[in-house]
């Protein structure tokens, strides 16, 4: 908590007197010019980035102790058992395991649910399972579920009551990756080093703050997942007709990020979602978009890919980092044109294919029309 404070502090004292209207670099401190050299010192560069956004955007993740939990299996149900004090909270998921390959076996979390095709998995030992985030916490204020004192999480931590949920559905997706941990790959079949996570619309956010907050993810697969999610909060406010900032579902972040950075308050952001993109890094991710869909803000999350890449090219690995940004399907419904990267970034990150993921960058819509220099100058 007290690191927390004081990173936020810095920020404020960085950039609270004057507006930055380009991305921050995110290979730089709030009170330095001076870019991380090598992966060590991305690794204390990536916490102060979980830092200011959990203080500014989302809310505290809490930490917890191997010993709050406890895990089994039912047939082919995890459950688990986390206990805060006197409150025990209940996670479970049923796993699909493959009917092809042999056990350990890597394996796919939907967020909400899985909306990447079958089709890509029916072949491939691969296992599925879907983290059910409602049993931590609810969807949506827009949706009457207001009562929060009713939520898992909160039961748990009452303190944490103004938290965003993208906070508390990334602590629950943890405690499931906990449980597997636990039992091992003897009761679970689940090889824990292969662990994907893939969701769509406000379940692609959940997937990206997943995967950005648990390094034991290997792989993300984003699917259209709008402003809050890959979309910079910069970029999206100079668009028309999108989810920004001002224009997003309040129960999934903190209220005090719209009142603090309201409208053109945005440049004073001492972060963006370049950076919690950049978070997965050195790990692998792969940010699907449908520009058919304008509230969707494609264009800043353009912006905000390319920018995020400038971290993985800085350790020569920007082959583990993609996007595809394709027209002419609906929403959440992954088109064949689409599938060749989304496999490709299965096959080599949880299945360790030897698979070329290099130059993944399609965007037709965006590529040469858009310019990059006006947000990236790093």
């Amino acid at each position: 908590m007290k690191r927390l404070l004081a990173i936020a502090t810095m920020a404020l004292t960085t950039f609270g007197a004057f507006a930055q209207h380009e991305l921050p670099n995110p290979l730089t401190g709030p009170n330095s010019k001076k870019e991380v050299k090598n992966l060590k010192q991305w690794e204390k560069r990536r916490s102060e980035i979980s830092q200011l956004i959990q203080n500014y955007e989302i809310g505290i993740i809490p930490e917890v102790k191997r010993e709050q939990v406890k895990a089994h299996m039912n047939g082919d149900t995890l459950f688990v058992d986390v206990t805060v004090g006197q409150e025990t909270l209940t996670l479970s998921s049923v796993i699909r395991y493959p009917t092809v390959g042999e056990a350990p076996y890597p394996l796919m979390i939907g967020t909400s649910m899985l909306a990447l095709p079958y089709d890509i998995f029916k072949e491939r030992p691969i296992a599925t399972m879907n983290f059910q985030e409602r049993q931590v916490n609810g969807y949506s204020q827009m949706r009457g579920e207001t009562d929060r004192t009713k939520y898992g999480f909160v039961r748990l931590y009452p303190d944490l009551i103004d938290n965003g949920a993208y906070s508390e559905w990334a602590w629950g997706f943890q405690r499931l990756i906990d449980g597997l941990e636990i039992l091992g790959p003897e009761v679970t079949k689940i090889d824990t080093k292969h662990i994907g996570c893939s969701g769509c619309s406000y379940a692609g956010k959940m997937a990206l703050f997943c995967g950005a907050f648990d390094p034991r993810v290997a792989l993300v697969i984003a699917q259209e997942p709008g402003g809050g999610g890959a979309a910079a909060w910069r970029v999206s406010q100079t668009l028309d007709e999108v989810e920004d900032l001002d224009r997003t579902d309040y129960h999934w972040f903190k209220e005090s990020l719209k009142e603090r950075f309201h409208d053109d308050n945005v440049y004073d952001l001492p972060y963006d979602h370049h950076e919690l993109c950049a978070m997965v890094c050195p790990r692998a991710l792969l940010m699907l978009g449908n520009p058919d869909y304008k509230w969707l803000a494609d264009e800043s999350a353009y912006v905000s890919m390319n920018a995020a890449r400038k971290v993985w090219q800085k350790f020569g690995i920007a082959d583990r980092v993609g996007y595809s940004i394709v027209a002419g399907h609906g929403h959440c419904q992954l088109p064949k044109e689409q599938y060749p990267e989304v496999e490709a970034f299965i096959d080599r990150f949880l299945l360790e294919k030897d698979v070329k993921t290099d130059n993944i960058s399609i965007a037709p819509m965006f590529e040469g029309k858009v310019d990059l220099t006006k947000w990236i100058k790093f």
